[in-house]
């Protein structure tokens, strides 16, 4: 009979209390399906993402210069901010709106028709051409006014269409209303107490060219204004920037432009022209 004791494998770390310090490997057994456990793979440990003090900041940069190009070039070729900076074309328009124009409404053969209010460029019908400035100063003029936070250029305006080319427009009949094509037009726009027009006029726009008028007509500097300067205050088709179309900002102002059918029962300009009587 075999007496030789019979000595059983142990791991060496089963000697150790369990009670006591963990040593040796710290990697897991586990088992492999025949009996033997095998040391699992130890965990690497997780780095944390190393990340520079200025990481943040250069992705705020990031995404705020895309956020700004895309809004320049929103501006640029369809919706353009304007902020309102006198009380010409109250009360449609009060000082210190900011007003989106639709840079679209007249791009696809579409032309201002009477009552539309437009932003237009005004040099070389309300204002003379200006010598250029400072480049960089006018570039970032231009870009906080193209994203409705600065004035705009002193050549840009905004009035209300009242007449096309071809129209006549006179003022005024012997009731004290505006005739456009001998029709007379009830202004209701107008400011409340303003007359039609203080100054007398007989006019015919000439072809790609609009008579403007705000309608403060007593704070109001406009066509009636620039009769005997070059263009006679007739603004050429080609210099209008777009159709104002909504009122963005103050918030409770919030609203579209109203839209005006006080020159629906005007007829267009005959074929022949207007008489010998009328100017422009």
């Amino acid at each position: 009979m075999d007496t030789e004791a019979q000595h059983t494998e142990r791991d060496p770390s089963s000697d150790t209390d369990p009670s006591g310090p963990e040593e040796g490997s710290r990697s897991a057994r586990v088992p492999d399906g025949s009996g033997r456990e095998e040391p699992a793979e130890p965990e690497e440990p997780v780095a944390d993402e190393e990340r520079g003090p200025g990481s943040s900041w250069r992705r705020t940069a990031l995404v705020g210069g895309a956020c700004v190009t895309f809004l320049l070039l929103l501006s640029h070729f369809v919706i353009q901010p304007f902020l309102i900076p006198s009380g010409s074309m109250e009360p449609t328009l009060q000082v210190g709106d900011r007003i989106l124009v639709n840079k679209l409404a007249y791009r696809f053969g579409n032309e201002p028709a009477r009552g539309d209010v437009v932003v237009f460029d005004g040099t070389g019908s309300f204002v003379e051409e200006q010598p250029r400035g400072n480049p960089v100063t006018g570039l970032l003029h231009d870009g906080a006014a193209a994203l409705g936070l600065a004035e705009p250029d002193e050549t840009d305006f905004v009035k209300r269409v009242v007449g096309t080319g071809g129209d006549r427009v006179v003022c005024c009949d012997k009731d004290g209303r505006l005739t456009v094509n001998d029709v007379p037009v009830e202004e209701r726009y107008v400011m409340l107490g303003d007359r039609p027009s203080s100054v007398p006029f007989d006019i015919v726009v000439p072809p790609d060219r609009l008579w403007v008028m705000g309608d403060h007509r007593s704070q109001s500097s406009d066509s009636r204004d620039h009769l005997g300067s070059a263009g006679g205050g007739m603004v050429p088709v080609d210099r209008v920037v777009g159709r104002a179309d909504w009122i963005a900002w103050p918030f409770g102002r919030w609203s579209t432009v109203p839209g005006t059918d006080a020159f629906a029962a005007v007829p267009a300009p005959p074929a022949g022209g207007h008489g010998a009587g009328a100017h422009g």
